[in-house]
């Protein structure tokens, strides 16, 4: 895919450095043998062996007598990803139950692979469900629905909104003053987040324009790093946190999931700050939902080592952009001040022409997921 696409970051989603020498000589076998396994045709054929392979797992027979005893027609799979999903799709299709499977994220398609076989998928948009063809060609067109995300339906519901006054009161922000939001990703994807908030937070100080706004962070809800802290420390009055709402039982990524009154707040912060900023988050569809602009960070730090946002933008599902105006660059910590004046003179983005190609159906996507359930 990297060669057809002409797309090496593709690649990058091989982790090579594996810990452990039974983990390095096994990879080290992967890389040898895909240089004689490496057709798409092959790739199917081991595939199959793999579907095959599922059923002597342990877990494949506890699932299957589970499901048994259930008596499901439908089985739903919301985490194309998820590493026990294959297993148990698996069971469902030895017993003759339907499955579905939603493509989790934007991103996912050309990210990564996709672990299970269902007989439908669920995709965001018609960009998706192409995608979908284009990295799976033997995935029948009539089996991906496009039914767009749910996650963007909660913006349009007008009883979640607060009072701009109770909202910065709840949280401590001015009301007096503008917000801005700083959205973080995880480490992996950006690991220079905390000095990009250290940027932003010094150019305001600097420029005495944190006499009229602060910034509104919200850091990644799968970030459970204290990462930031030094920098929310240093700028108290400048950087107000508002923590994602959360499970946080277990520190790790795959037990961190949403409450439901995260949704309130997140619909909250995209309604009451200005902008957005962070380095290509999705963050920046949620504030299209309020026709706000993002800020797209696009400056490495000195000490980046091996990291660039070079990299992150040539990802291929920022390919879908149809034009670099459908948000503003921060090109240089400096142009955070022009960027704010600019805002508030009436400069946006045209998000929503790039909003419209990846959220098709940011209104109807429960019922059409519904409408998709019923086989």
């Amino acid at each position: 895919n990297a060669k057809r696409l002409d797309n090496p970051t593709l690649l990058k989603n091989w982790n090579k450095k594996r810990v452990g020498l039974k983990n390095k000589l096994f990879y080290s076998f992967i890389n040898t043998a895909s240089n004689f396994y490496g057709s798409y045709q092959t790739i199917l054929r081991l595939e199959e062996v793999y579907q095959q392979k599922l059923r002597s797992n342990p877990l494949y027979k506890l699932v299957l007598n589970q499901l048994k005893d259930q008596n499901i027609d439908v089985l739903f799979c919301t985490h194309q990803r998820a590493l026990k999903a294959p297993i148990i799709c698996a069971a469902a299709k030895e017993l003759g139950i339907k499955t579905i499977a939603v493509i989790y994220s934007w991103d996912n398609v050309p990210k990564a692979r996709l672990a299970l076989r269902a007989d439908r998928y669920l995709a965001w948009s018609s960009h998706m469900k192409q995608e979908l063809q284009q990295f799976y060609p033997e995935i029948d067109s009539e089996s991906i629905i496009k039914t767009g995300t749910p996650q963007f339906e909660f913006y349009l519901d007008e009883s979640l909104i607060e009072d701009r006054d109770v909202f910065a009161s709840k949280y401590g922000l001015d009301p007096n003053k503008k917000w801005l939001c700083f959205s973080g990703d995880d480490v992996y994807t950006s690991p220079q987040d905390p000095q990009y908030l250290e940027d932003m937070a010094s150019q305001l100080v600097q420029s005495g324009l944190d006499a009229a706004y602060q910034i509104v962070f919200r850091r990644c809800p799968v970030d459970v790093s204290g990462r930031y802290q030094y920098v929310v420390d240093q700028f108290r009055d400048v950087i107000i946190e508002i923590p994602p709402l959360w499970n946080f039982n277990k520190q790790q990524w795959s037990a961190v999931y949403p409450t439901k009154a995260d949704n309130a707040l997140l619909v909250n912060v995209a309604y009451h700050c200005m902008a957005v900023v962070n380095v290509g988050s999705t963050m920046a569809f949620d504030f299209g939902m309020f026709k706000k602009p993002a800020i797209y960070i696009n400056y490495d730090q000195k000490n980046n080592g091996n990291w660039s946002v070079d990299t992150i933008y040539k990802y291929q599902h920022f390919r879908s952009m149809p034009t670099k105006n459908v948000v503003l660059w921060l090109n240089r910590k400096q142009d955070i001040v022009r960027i704010i004046k600019g805002i508030n003179q009436g400069q946006n983005s045209s998000i929503r022409a790039w909003f419209d190609i990846i959220v098709e159906h940011p209104k109807e996507a429960s019922d059409n997921i519904f409408n998709a359930l019923d086989l």
